[in-house]
């Protein structure tokens, strides 16, 4: 089982994606797309990466707003898979953001 992250170390990880804030076991991000295409992008990229690391985000699509929401449901919490896919979904949403 994966373990779960102390209150310190979800605090020292959320210093470094500015982009994040904790809600009680979850960590959150909302980012605004320059359109519904670029938005869709950003998912597909999250997808692959998502599958790839056999951790999965919920995803809230509105128009060209994402909400991201992590949190490892089999630990009851966020583990250090959360940070990691954290890290990863910035990349695919500068990387988005960057080509427009």
């Amino acid at each position: 089982m994966t373990e779960l992250l102390s209150d310190d170390r979800i605090q020292a990880a959320l210093e470094h994606l500015p982009e994040w804030h904790r809600d009680g076991g979850a960590i959150l991000r909302e980012a605004k797309l320059p359109s519904f295409p670029r938005a869709i992008e950003v998912v597909n990229r999250v997808a692959e990466l998502a599958e790839s690391a056999d951790h999965h985000p919920d995803i809230d699509i509105r128009w060209r707003t994402l909400r991201f929401s992590l949190s490892t449901h089999s630990a009851g919490g966020l583990t250090e898979k959360d940070v990691s896919l954290a890290t990863e979904i910035d990349g695919a949403v500068d990387a988005v953001m960057d080509a427009s």
